[in-house]
């Protein structure tokens, strides 16, 4: 999408990493951030919701923070998340915590170009696709890209962190 800058889409093209940006109109009154992306994106791209990725921020039992990657329609399980970071328990982050760390709105939180970067736990199932979509930094806008660009910015562990 021509005009459309954030932390996010500066990253991958500082990197030179081949992306794809997806805008789509937000409707401020949306239920589920994901979901909306999902029915906006999905049947216009050829991808399946499984293929459309949160980006949920946790906060550790250390105190420190740190980010899931995980597919829309599932949802994430605290105890695999965990056990991804190595720690004993994970819950999730206060709303005000979450923005202020990576500078992003919830909603619109990206794993790529936080304020200060995060340990990254990303859904295993990514890897059975070859580009999937996570948010750009903004509300309404997605990025394409291919799984293995994604856990290599992020620095990113994989894991099963899903349920179904």
């Amino acid at each position: 999408m021509a005009g459309a800058s954030t932390p996010a889409i500066r990253t991958l093209t500082q990197a030179k990493i081949s992306h794809r940006v997806h805008a789509y109109k937000h409707d401020p009154r949306a239920d589920s951030y994901g979901t909306e992306a999902v029915d906006a994106l999905a049947g216009e791209l050829g991808v399946t919701a499984a293929q459309v990725f949160k980006t949920l921020v946790l906060e550790l039992a250390s105190g420190s923070l740190a980010v899931a990657v995980l597919p829309v329609p599932n949802t994430l399980s605290l105890k695999a998340a965990a056990a991804a970071f190595g720690v004993p328990k994970a819950a999730m982050a206060d709303k005000v915590k979450a923005e202020r760390s990576t500078g992003y709105v919830l909603g619109g939180i990206s794993p790529l170009g936080q304020r200060k970067p995060l340990p990254t736990v990303l859904d295993e199932s990514a890897l059975s696709w070859d580009r999937i979509l996570c948010s750009a930094g903004r509300r309404g806008l997605e990025l394409e890209l291919a799984p293995a660009d994604l856990i290599r910015l992020t620095s990113a562990v994989t894991a099963t962190v899903r349920t179904t």
